[in-house]
């Protein structure tokens, strides 16, 4: 499936999981407000943040009642700033409140993805490396963590383990050599690109002698990382990853590498201040 049907699935399956999770059979708080009454509510952002998760939010109250308009005065990939109002609802005050928490636990979570992300993208925004993602999302969001990470300017490394080969230490332990795995890995799938992750300078050796398209650099020491660029000069893409933080990151960058990967851009992220406000309520 193509990367974007794939992300357009996603949302309408993540939203009526989120939906369904929340609400079961039926908010009984809701019913405590008339069925007719009539609200307009806001959601405003308590902190600096980029927004990401529109289209799951438009999908949540799709799903949930048709009668809800929304007004969105921010797109994704937009700066909030704090106390910022980015979104106006208007609709029965049933369905505002039901809705109001699935929303926000997207929006707070892509959120974050993204503004991690666009943090640590404009401390390496002159050096021309790139910034990845990994495998390392919260379960049941991978497209839509990696949708946030493009937000916030970084990039997408492979989908899932069926788009790109990633032929890590164990892999080259049971195929006997890093040799060996790349060679059954070029036989199974010619089109697809091969990256070895390696951990010392040998290993590097023998995956450029392998012809990895990519090579892994794993917790590599600064001088290492300078040294494996010499040594490559340019017949492999090199990508770093372990000791990746904001302290960091510009360091590793200047070594002359590629790209820098890391998962805490998916997996160790605060979830975004934000709230939903009613600001007017009256019966139809």
């Amino acid at each position: 499936m193509h990367y974007h049907e794939a992300l357009a699935e996603e949302i309408r399956t993540s939203a009526a999981r989120l939906l369904s999770e929340d609400v079961g059979p039926g908010d009984i708080t809701a019913e405590l407000i008339p069925d007719r009454q009539w609200a307009k509510a806001r959601v405003i952002t308590r902190e600096e943040a980029v927004l990401c998760g529109v289209a799951w939010v438009d999908e949540i109250f799709r799903r949930l009642d048709p009668r809800v308009a929304l007004t969105w005065h921010a797109a994704d990939g937009d700066l909030l700033q704090e106390g910022q109002a980015f979104l106006e609802l208007e609709g029965p005050a049933r369905s505002l409140l039901t809705g109001e928490r699935a929303a926000l636990n997207l929006l707070q979570t892509l959120s974050a993805t993204a503004t991690r992300t666009r943090a640590w993208a404009k401390l390496i925004e002159d050096t021309g490396v790139r910034l990845l993602d990994t495998r390392k999302t919260l379960p049941g969001l991978r497209l839509a963590q990696k949708y946030a990470v493009t937000c916030g300017g970084g990039h997408n490394h492979r989908i899932g383990l069926y788009d790109a080969f990633l032929i890590k230490e164990n892999h080259i332990a049971a195929c006997g050599s890093i040799q060996a795995a790349v060679k059954e890995a070029r036989a199974i799938a010619k089109e697809l690109s091969v990256e070895v992750e390696v951990e010392t300078l040998d290993e590097l050796e023998e995956a450029l002698a392998a012809q990895a398209d990519i090579i892994l650099l794993d917790n590599f020491s600064l001088d290492d990382l300078r040294e494996a660029v010499n040594r490559t000069q340019g017949r492999a893409t090199l990508e770093a990853s372990g000791n990746v933080n904001d302290l960091t990151l510009a360091e590793i960058a200047a070594t002359g590498i590629d790209c820098i990967s890391s998962g805490a851009l998916t997996k160790d992220i605060r979830a975004i201040d934000m709230s939903m406000r009613v600001v007017a309520s009256e019966p139809r």
